[in-house]
């Protein structure tokens, strides 16, 4: 796969560099460059980034570094199994606990939240970071709702960093996870305003709590896209009126029909990121059937 020129490798995390360096020069360099266009594409093009990943695993599968950002980039596109295969290789290699709760998402998105739950009350998660022990929880009450338990799942979210006032980079996702378990089990004023909450926290739009909130307030975000006609086609329009009906105003005479030009109106408040489609509906001229003689003057 190509990989831009501006892409030196450079651009990698200090501390996998230092691991790549086990590798000779232009391998480690070409190893780097790989985990780079992950990095680069894991978001907005998974089975790009997930192509690369593949390269750098081929190159240098026995480089923690290299297992983790194969995990990562199989998870974005859904390879739960593949996935968690490479979540453990890496742990394997290093002992680190770190990817112990998206393992845990894995073995969710597997169909097996049980297993999840098992993971969320092992000792390893004492050894978690705050991030990491909070991803934990998240982890485990969308396993709760995937049982269908959603009263278990509201309160495994309640914890002191749910009520803390104080924002961090897990306060919007947990506060919008809260929300969403509240407006699942029907309890709309307070899922409102844990949404409220949840976009006073999300400077960087991690969420869509924004467009969640104005749902529940009845907001529709209409964008109405009005598109001018082009002199080829008022000319054809012209000529085509012209062709269906002679029609000489003389003193008392009047053209009948009136044209419309309507614009739908395109409600794109699900998704910021969908282009809106407008249509657009021209009614022929009605003609009135009535004879009328002359020569245009």
């Amino acid at each position: 796969m190509p990989i831009p020129e501006d892409v030196t490798g450079e651009e990698i995390d200090k501390d996998v560099r230092q691991e790549l360096q086990s590798l000779p020069k232009t391998l480690a360099d070409d190893v780097a460059r790989n985990l780079v266009m992950v990095a680069r594409l894991i978001d907005e093009d998974p089975e790009g980034a997930y192509g690369y990943a593949r390269i750098a695993l081929r190159l240098a599968s026995r480089v923690a570094a290299v297992r983790e950002a194969a995990g990562f980039a199989a998870y974005a596109n859904q390879k739960y199994s593949e996935a968690l295969a490479e979540f453990r290789a890496a742990r394997r290699m290093t002992g680190n606990v770190d990817l112990w709760p998206v393992m845990a998402d894995c073995e969710r998105g597997l169909g097996r939240p049980e297993k999840a739950l098992d993971m969320a009350g092992a000792p390893e998660v004492h050894k978690l970071d705050k991030a990491g022990q909070v991803e934990m929880r998240l982890v485990a009450a969308g396993a709760r709702r995937d049982m269908e338990q959603l009263d278990a799942a509201i309160v495994t979210l309640q914890s002191p960093e749910l009520a803390s006032n104080s924002v961090q980079p897990w306060t919007a996702r947990l506060r919008y996870a809260y929300a969403d378990a509240l407006l699942a089990a029907g309890r709309e004023g307070e899922a409102r305003e844990w949404f409220a909450k949840a976009v006073e926290a999300d400077k960087d739009g991690s969420t869509d709590a924004s467009d969640r909130l104005a749902e529940m307030d009845g907001v529709d975000f209409v964008d109405a896209l009005v598109e001018d006609e082009s002199d080829d086609e008022q000319e054809q329009e012209h000529e085509g009126h012209s062709d269906e009906a002679q029609v000489v105003p003389a003193a008392d005479d009047k053209v009948v029909g009136d044209r419309e030009d309507d614009a739908d109106l395109v409600d794109d408040s699900d998704d910021s990121d969908d282009s809106d489609d407008v249509d657009e509906e021209d009614d022929q001229d009605d003609q009135d059937g009535r004879d009328v003689a002359g020569d245009k003057g």
